[in-house]
C-alpha cells in the first residue's frame, strides 16, 4: 500500500495561548516531531496543512464581525496569513514534512481536501497522482478539522486511520463524538480505546 500522513492545522493559534487555543495542542506538535523522527520511512508523503486566512475580509463570514462567535460557524479571527498565530507551532519540526496545504483562503475550510499545495495542486489529485491509497491522519482539533479531513479522505474510498494519541480536541464530549463518528464511517482508530 502507498500511505500517506496527514498532519492537520498544527500552529500557533490552534495551541495554548492561540486564538483558538487547544489544550493539549502544544503537546501534540511534540509529539507528531517524535513520532516523525521514528516513522516517516514509512509514508511516501507527509502533508501539513495550515489554515491560511484572508485578512482583510471575514473569509466567507468564517470569522465573526458584527457579532460574537458561535463557535460553530463563526469563529474569532485566527490563523490570518503571515502572523504568528498562523505558522506551525515551534514543536513541530518541519523537515519531514514533503508538502503543504494551506486551505480557508476567503473561504470557510475545514478539511485538508479544500487546500492546495504551494503549487496549486488540489489534494485529490495530489494523492491520485502519488497512488496514495491509504492514509493516517493527526492533529488539531479531533472534533473539527482532523474528523472533516479524516472523513474527506474516506470518502475518497481510502483506507484511512486516525492517530488518536497525536491529536487534540477543542472539548471533551464533541471530541469523543467526533471519535465515534469517525469509527462508524469505517475509519480504523489507533489505538482504540473502547
Amino acid at each position: 500500500m502507498v500511505s500517506a500522513l496527514f498532519i492537520i492545522d498544527v500552529q500557533n493559534d490552534f495551541t495554548e495561548g492561540g486564538a483558538l487555543g487547544v489544550a493539549g495542542g502544544a503537546a501534540v506538535a511534540a509529539d507528531i516531531t517524535t513520532f516523525l523522527w521514528a516513522n516517516a520511512q514509512d509514508y511516501c508523503v507527509v502533508i501539513a496543512s495550515r489554515d491560511w486566512h484572508d485578512a482583510t475580509n471575514d473569509n466567507g463570514g468564517h470569522f465573526a464581525v458584527d457579532e460574537e462567535p458561535n463557535f460553530v460557524d463563526t469563529w474569532p479571527r485566527h490563523c490570518v496569513a503571515g502572523t504568528t498565530g498562523a505558522e506551525y507551532h515551534p514543536a513541530l519540526n518541519t523537515e519531514q514534512i514533503s508538502l503543504h496545504v494551506r486551505k480557508g483562503q476567503g473561504v470557510p475550510a475545514y478539511s485538508i481536501f479544500e487546500g492546495t499545495t504551494d503549487d496549486g495542486e488540489t489534494v485529490p489529485a495530489l494523492l491520485d497522482r502519488l497512488g496514495v491509497d491509504r492514509i493516517d491522519v493527526a492533529g488539531i482539533a479531533t472534533d473539527y478539522c482532523v474528523l472533516a479531513s479524516a472523513m474527506d479522505a474516506a470518502a475518497s474510498g481510502r483506507k484511512v486511520s486516525v492517530l488518536t494519541k497525536l491529536t487534540a480536541g477543542v472539548a471533551p464530549e464533541s471530541s469523543v463524538a467526533a471519535l465515534a463518528t469517525m469509527k462508524e464511517a469505517g475509519i480504523t482508530l489507533v489505538p482504540d480505546d473502547e
